[in-house]
């Protein structure tokens, strides 16, 4: 066993027996209504063999899972056809028991990554200013998770009245302001400058030539995406995975922009997905823009790391956002080319390259993430009924409570 502090501990090959169903919640299979989003077809191949099995509470207590060898949405199926478990999905579930901490002998989590080859501390700076689409969009889901978590009486009355004031503002913000397609970048191309009050179209001023080249190569006719950023006389016209992803399950897009997202991935399925899913950001910045930002960070050198890399952690986002939209296919597609590399490759950080061909130069191996990234993204699949633990539906039209001016009737 390696001895972390003189209380905390990494699980040894000797421990690995440990009954690892005590550190997840112990739930029944979740009943869902089929919603119109889902495809029919898809809907009722990826559940019709789950629907036949004894049940979520008879495979937790199996002695099969107890030793690490089947998951609990492992056994029996793969992607809905009777083949028997993946054996990716085994070595997963070994990995990320390997990884547990343990506090004075009780486990209280995972360590980020079983890398004994690497003791570098993790470098997260990238340059990122104001409020990303990342921020916005888990700002816009907290605020959702607090509505239904508060009581309308006393306090918690005054505070879903100021949060629905928030939600309406900022779904108005991002829905119009951040939302970028072919037609909206036409328009932005066509922009005139130094407007001012508030009948001017060009709101924060953003000059048509500052539009980066590759924007007009990237936009198909078809699909569209959350920008970067937005700020006064600048745009960042970058991809961001999280952020789309995320706006998609927490419905701050709406239908008609969830699917336009999946429109832009599947146009674009060579650059934002490539060999191993998912670009974390797509392009990558380099050369000058490169030096400035990063200040010459060798780390985030292009296509690597936070700068274009490709992270398989993000494909239980990808997963959840293509079951939401009704496009299951596509998800199968992205975990098969997953399951192609990550255990070849020691379940990797993140992979470098235009194409995310090539481990990255620094990742951190048997990294966690990337393994429940995969587990999560593969029970989602398997089981799309666990999709409503993290997926919120459209809500009704959220309008602040209009209050009379103290100076009304002065």
């Amino acid at each position: 066993m390696k001895r972390v502090s003189s209380h905390v501990s990494i699980a040894s090959e000797a421990e690995i027996n440990l009954d690892l169903s005590r550190l997840l919640i112990d739930k029944p299979r979740y009943t869902l209504e089929r919603k119109r989003s889902f495809d029919e077809q898809s809907w009722s191949e990826l559940t019709h063999t789950h629907r036949q099995n004894d049940g979520f509470d008879s495979v937790m207590q199996s002695p099969a899972f107890r030793t690490g060898f089947d998951s609990p949405f492992s056994m029996g199926t793969h992607f809905g056809e009777p083949s028997g478990p993946h054996p990716l999905v085994n070595e997963a579930w070994e990995a990320l028991r390997k990884s547990v901490v343990y506090f004075r002998g009780q486990p209280v989590g995972t360590i980020a990554a079983v890398d004994h080859a690497s003791e570098e501390v993790l470098n997260y700076d990238q340059g990122i200013y104001g409020y990303p689409i990342e921020i916005q969009a888990l700002f816009y889901m907290a605020l959702r998770c607090a509505l239904q978590m508060l009581k309308p009486d006393g306090e918690g009355k005054d505070f879903i009245e100021k949060i629905g004031q928030r939600l309406h503002a900022l779904t108005y913000h991002m829905r119009n302001y951040f939302w970028l397609d072919f037609p909206h970048l036409n328009n932005i191309y066509r922009y005139k400058t130094e407007e001012y009050s508030h009948t001017a179209v060009n709101k924060f001023n953003v000059i048509p030539d500052s539009i980066p080249d590759w924007v007009f190569d990237f936009m198909p006719c078809r699909g569209g995406y959350f920008l970067g950023n937005v700020s006064p006389a600048m745009m960042d016209f970058r991809w961001f995975a999280l952020g789309n992803c995320i706006a998609i399950i927490s419905s701050l897009a709406t239908p008609e922009q969830s699917s336009a997202i999946m429109d832009l991935i599947e146009e674009r399925w060579d650059e934002l997905v490539g060999e191993v899913p998912l670009k974390i950001c797509y392009p990558a910045i380099e050369n000058h823009e490169w030096r400035i930002i990063t200040g010459c960070d060798p780390k985030n050198t292009r296509w690597s790391y936070h700068n274009g890399g490709s992270w398989p952690v993000l494909l239980w986002l990808l997963t959840a956002a293509c079951i939401k939209t009704g496009r299951p296919q596509m998800a199968k597609r992205a975990i098969e080319l997953s399951e192609a590399r990550l255990l070849k490759d020691g379940w990797p950080e993140y992979y470098d390259g235009k194409l995310g061909k090539f481990v990255g130069k620094q990742a951190r191996k048997f990294q966690t993430w990337s393994i429940a990234g995969y587990l999560v993204a593969r029970m989602m699949l398997e089981d799309p009924s666990t999709l409503m633990m993290i997926s919120m539906e459209e809500d009704r039209p959220v309008k602040p409570t209009m209050r009379r001016s103290a100076s009304w009737n002065a």
